[in-house]
C-alpha cells in the first residue's frame, strides 16, 4: 500500500526518508566510490523539492527536511525513482528508549492507520547495545498500538499494516509500508551510453534498463522532416522527459535522415532500404556517441520482433558501428516490453498515432535474411561518407530535465 501523507510534516515530531540499499551492499571495497555517486544525485535532485539533509550510515540513506515548506512526499516519491535503493519509506525519529517510543507510536500511527482493522509488528535492533532485543520491542511496540488504538488486532500472517521499529545508532525509526525501490545501480555509476531513441514502445524501455544499470543516458532521434512532422519529434522529446524521472536529465541529439532516405529509395533495390537506413544510422550513431563521450550505443530491438531484428539483419548492421552495442529488450517478448513501459509512465505517449523516420519509405518485402555481400553492393551504390557528413551537419541537441525541454545553441 503506497505511503500518502494525510498531514503536513511535523517538525516537532521530526519525520524523514529513509532509503534502504539494494545490490551496493555487496560492492565490497568500492561500495564507498559508489556511495558517494548516489548522495550526490540524491542532493541534486533534492533541490527540487526545498530544504533536505541527506547523508549515509549503516547501507541507508536518511533524508531530513529542514523546513516546514518541504515538499516531503515529492521527495518521496522521486526517492522510489531512483536508482540504486531496494525499498523506501516515511518514518518518525524518537529517542532510544521505551518511553520515547510509545509516545511516538500514540503520535504518529493513528492519523496513518485509518481504515486498517489488523496488524503485527516487526523490529530491527541494528544497534546492538540496546538492552531489549527484538522480540521483546515487538511485544512492547504492539502493545503500544493496542493502548491508543483498541479496535485493532494483532494478524501476523496476514496483517492490513505492518508496523515497523527499528533501532539504529543515530536514534529509533517507526514506518509502515515500504515501498519498492528502483533497485540497480547509481546513476552514473557504469559510464554513459547512447540511446537510438525512436518514438515507439521498446526504445525507451531499453534506455530504463540501462539506466537502472547504472549507466548515464544521452539519447539520439533521427527526423525525416517532411515525411515525419514535428508532433512526432516533440513526442520524442516527451518520452525523453519522462525517463528523467529516473535520469534526472537527458541531452537528447537530433538528426535529419532526409536526404539518405530519398537516395536510397532512388538508387537502391526496394528489399533493402530498411537494411540500409539501419547501417546508415549505425554510423552516424557512433559518430555521435564519440563527439560526446559516449563509450556503447543502445537499442530497443527484441530478436525477431520485425524483418531487420533477425539475427542476420543485426549482423549486417552492427557491422557498421565500431562501438558496443547493447539491447537489453533482445530477449524481451512484445508483452514484456508493454508492461515495463506501463510501469515507467511512458506507454500511453508511445502509442501516440505520430509517425518516425522508419516508417518512411518502409519496403513491402523486406530482407530478412540478407547476406552482407549483397548488402555491401547496394551501399556501393551511394556516396556513403558524404552522406553521412550532410546528415551530421544538420545535428542539433535539446537538454531535458523533468520540468524544462531548452534548445542549446550549437557550439
Amino acid at each position: 500500500m503506497p505511503y500518502f501523507r494525510t498531514a503536513p510534516y511535523e517538525a516537532d515530531m521530526k519525520e524523514i526518508i529513509l532509503c534502504k540499499y539494494g545490490e551496493l551492499v555487496l560492492k565490497g571495497a568500492n561500495k564507498p566510490h559508489f556511495e558517494a555517486m548516489l548522495l550526490r544525485r540524491i542532493r541534486a535532485r533534492a533541490e527540487r523539492y526545498g530544504d533536505f539533509a541527506v547523508r549515509s550510515m549503516q547501507s541507508t540513506v536518511y533524508i531530513e527536511p529542514q523546513s516546514e515548506d518541504c515538499d516531503f512526499q515529492g521527495m518521496l516519491d522521486s526517492m522510489t525513482k531512483m536508482f540504486g535503493f531496494a525499498g523506501v519509506t516515511a518514518a518518525a525519529v524518537c529517542g532510544k528508549t521505551m518511553e520515547e517510543l510509545r509516545a511516538c507510536v500514540h503520535e504518529y500511527l493513528p492519523r496513518r492507520m485509518t481504515g486498517v482493522r489488523t496488524f503485527k509488528v516487526e523490529a530491527k535492533r541494528a544497534d546492538k547495545s540496546f538492552p531489549l532485543g527484538s522480540p521483546e520491542i515487538c511485544a512492547a511496540a504492539g502493545g503500544y498500538v493496542l493502548e491508543c488504538m483498541p479496535n485493532l488486532r494483532v494478524d501476523v500472517k496476514n496483517p492490513d499494516r505492518t508496523v515497523r521499529v527499528e533501532i539504529r545508532e543515530a536514534g529509533a525509526y517507526l514506518h509502515f509500508d515500504q515501498l519498492r525501490g528502483a533497485g540497480g545501480m547509481p546513476p552514473g555509476s557504469s559510464g554513459r551510453g547512447l540511446l537510438l531513441l525512436s518514438g515507439g514502445i521498446d526504445s525507451p524501455v531499453a534506455g530504463y534498463r540501462m539506466a537502472r544499470r547504472g549507466m548515464e543516458i544521452d539519447a539520439l532521434h533521427f527526423e525525416s522532416f517532411p515525411y515525419t512532422s514535428e508532433r512526432a519529434r516533440d513526442k520524442v522529446f516527451s518520452l525523453a522527459q519522462l525517463l528523467t524521472a529516473y535520469t534526472d536529465r537527458m541531452y537528447v541529439h537530433v538528426l535529419s535522415l532526409t536526404r539518405i532516405q530519398e537516395e536510397i529509395k532512388k538508387n537502391c533495390a526496394e528489399e533493402y532500404f530498411t537494411l540500409l537506413l539501419r547501417r546508415f544510422m549505425m554510423v552516424l550513431a557512433a559518430r555521435m556517441a564519440k563527439a560526446h563521450v559516449c563509450g556503447a550505443l543502445v537499442t530497443g530491438e527484441s530478436l525477431g520482433q520485425v524483418a531487420s531484428q533477425t539475427l542476420e539483419a543485426i549482423r549486417v548492421t552492427d557491422a557498421m558501428a565500431d562501438l558496443p552495442v547493447f539491447r537489453p529488450c533482445i530477449g524481451m517478448d512484445k508483452e514484456e516490453i508493454v508492461q515495463t513501459a506501463r510501469k515507467i509512465g511512458t506507454y500511453d505517449t508511445s502509442v501516440l498515432p505520430y509517425e518516425d523516420c522508419c516508417t518512411v519509405f518502409t519496403p513491402r518485402h523486406p530482407k530478412t535474411r540478407p547476406e552482407a555481400e549483397k548488402v555491401a553492393a547496394e551501399a556501393a551504390k551511394l556516396d556513403f561518407d558524404a552522406l553521412c557528413d550532410e546528415a551530421f551537419a544538420t545535428a542539433y541537441t535539446v537538454r531535458i530535465d523533468p520540468n524544462t525541454i531548452e534548445k542549446l545553441e550549437k557550439q
